[in-house]
């Protein structure tokens, strides 16, 4: 069995409905299949509306509808999994297909992995609950903040070449009173601290005022606030019930202001400031804590990039990056004398800006995953965008390319920056008429840097804090062209085609347009000539990196065939042609 070129799109416009949790578990863990192990081996196959595709190890035989094929192979999927049985098809469950991921991975490596199929349920269990809250009425989309909370929030099933999206570790209850899917909000919980225990950096000096007007503290104390479900967590440790006796840190209770959770759970919005907290929660592959040296990180990014991001919005109006200039949290000592390291990491919290001086009139914001979604499940979907004409669909294309793309590129290929502009990283803003107005990047938790434009700057921070801030030139770059291109521009360009099927071609020309004409301002890079002649393109191992059990940081990438080469997309133009009524 060897991969095949889509013959051609099985149905236009999205899909009517939301699926059911079962299916949306088996097309995630399918994707995951066909990216990283059964299509690297060439054992897939695309013939009569259907995929195939074979475990070669475990020796299975799947099958799936197909709704619309797709240039990069990244399919969608319709009705359920079937299996190749002695009498004919039979429909295989999520749990089913999971234990034959289990099995096949596990013949691959010669490993075991005996968490991998209760975090498959646990993500079960997320999606069933996530759908179930959906069904309630949402937020007012007529106003921007509220339309943009809601596209935070909309994201009910999680990344679809992910195997456990929506695996967390707490019970249903709790999650549900913090989770965006949720639609939660809630107060934080404020703290006076004496100032001889506060921790905290600073890019500026006005850049904890954020966390300072939350409330007065007495004289002698600072204000810190915490996210209620961390303080609760932590509630327990020796050292902080100590420091609430001695009166070193007093409970003030809830805060007057109502924060939103957004996507990463543990970011939250008050329309004002995003704070970035700690949460001792497994989310998808790892503990939500800001470590030590990210708290630090973030701060010393703010003030490193600051002649890079001032020359990129010079150049490029309508984008920019949200800063983190401040972190504080407490350094009460521990037995040996020195800070509580679990203290200090739990209850950080990252300043970041907010959109309101960031955002020009008119415009609202909507989280770029919520307008890429596969389904509409929220006010900010790519559908209630870009119209009904195709033609409108390639002139949005075109306008959202041309803020996206220019200054990625540039920060790389001129500021050895590394950015890390996946779905939930960027913030969309439209105007009034739907059109892309500006780009907004933001989390420099992913941000890098290249060491050979910035050994300065590293040299001068301390090696715990510098070394998670860089990447080789070779590893930011495939960073960089799996964030913007597979997991940014294919899965919008996914949902566009979705509306207009036989514009998937002319959509990635416009891709290689935007990517040429970069190119040519700036002295056409040999890794841009290798990517405008259709190297192949490097997608983040989700799947293996959660069977190893890697951190993100050493997730390996598999290379898929590449739709921007210009001889694929002529042919693929020429196909679509011939295939259209005339």
């Amino acid at each position: 069995m060897t991969s095949t070129t889509p013959d051609r799109p099985t149905a236009a416009g999205p899909p009517a409905g939301l699926p059911t949790a079962d299916e949306a578990v088996a097309h995630t863990l399918l994707n995951c299949l066909l990216r990283e192990v059964s299509g690297p081996e060439h054992q897939t196959a695309v013939s009569g509306g259907r995929l195939m595709l074979r475990l070669p190890r475990r020796g299975v035989l799947l099958r799936v509808g197909l709704r619309r094929t797709s240039l990069l192979g990244s399919h969608r999927f319709t009705g359920p999994v079937t299996e190749q049985c002695a009498d004919g098809w039979t429909e295989v469950d999520w749990r089913r297909l999971a234990a034959y991921t289990h099995a096949e991975l596990s013949l691959r490596t010669g490993a075991r992995n005996d968490e991998f199929l209760p975090q498959i349920a646990a993500s079960h269990q997320g999606v069933t609950a996530a759908l179930a809250a959906h069904g309630g009425p949402g937020r007012d989309d007529t106003d921007p903040l509220a339309a943009y909370l809601a596209s935070e929030q909309s994201l009910v099933l999680g990344h679809r070449f992910h195997p456990t999206p929506k695996a967390h570790s707490s019970d249903p209850a709790t999650w549900s009173a913090y989770a965006p899917e949720a639609r939660a909000a809630f107060p934080l919980r404020l703290l006076a601290v004496r100032e001889e225990l506060i921790a905290e950096e600073r890019a500026e000096p006005l850049a904890t005022a954020p966390l300072d007007r939350m409330r007065p503290v007495p004289d002698g104390y600072r204000l810190l606030p915490a996210h209620p479900w961390q303080y609760e967590q932590l509630s327990d440790r020796p050292a902080l019930r100590a420091a609430l006796e001695r009166g070193d840190i007093l409970d003030l209770g809830p805060g007057d202001r109502i924060f939103t959770p957004t996507a990463s759970v543990r970011t939250l919005y008050d329309g004002d400031t995003f704070l970035k907290f700690s949460l001792n929660v497994r989310i998808t592959n790892c503990v939500r804590k800001n470590a030590h040296y990210e708290l630090s990180g973030a701060v010393a990014l703010t003030r490193i990039l600051a002649p890079a991001l001032a020359d990129l919005a010079a150049r490029f109006p309508g984008t920019g990056m949200l800063r983190e200039p401040a972190y504080r949290s407490i350094a009460v000592p521990g037995p040996d004398g020195r800070p509580d390291i679990g203290l200090l990491e739990g209850f950080g919290v990252i300043v970041r800006e907010g959109l309101g001086g960031r955002l020009a009139p008119g415009v609202t914001p909507l989280l770029a995953a919520a307008v890429a979604d596969e389904y509409p499940t929220g006010p900010g979907h790519i559908s209630h965008l870009a119209g009904r004409d195709p033609a409108d669909a390639l002139d949005w294309w075109r306008a959202y390319l041309a803020l996206l793309v220019p200054p990625v590129l540039a920060a790389y290929f001129d500021h050895g920056l590394v950015l890390e502009p996946h779905l939930q990283n960027v913030i969309v803003g439209v105007g009034p008429d739907g059109r892309p107005a500006q780009i907004l990047f933001r989390d420099l938790e992913g941000t890098k840097l290249v060491p050979d434009h910035h050994e300065q700057a590293l040299a001068a921070l301390p090696a715990d804090v510098a070394g998670p801030l860089t990447y080789d030139a070779r590893h930011g770059w495939d960073r960089v062209v799996y964030c913007l291109l597979v997991n940014h521009i294919a899965e919008l360009l996914a949902a566009l085609a979705d509306l207009h099927p036989q514009t998937e071609p002319a959509l990635w020309a416009r891709v290689r347009r935007a990517i040429e004409e970069y190119a040519e301002t700036s002295g056409h890079p040999p890794r841009l000539r290798a990517l405008l002649a259709g190297v192949p393109l490097p997608a983040k191992a989700n799947l293996l990196a959660r069977w190893d059990r890697s951190a993100d940081r050493h997730a390996g990438y598999v290379r898929l065939p590449s739709p921007l080469a210009e001889d694929m997309l002529t042919e693929a133009t020429r196909a679509e042609a011939d295939r259209s009524p005339r």
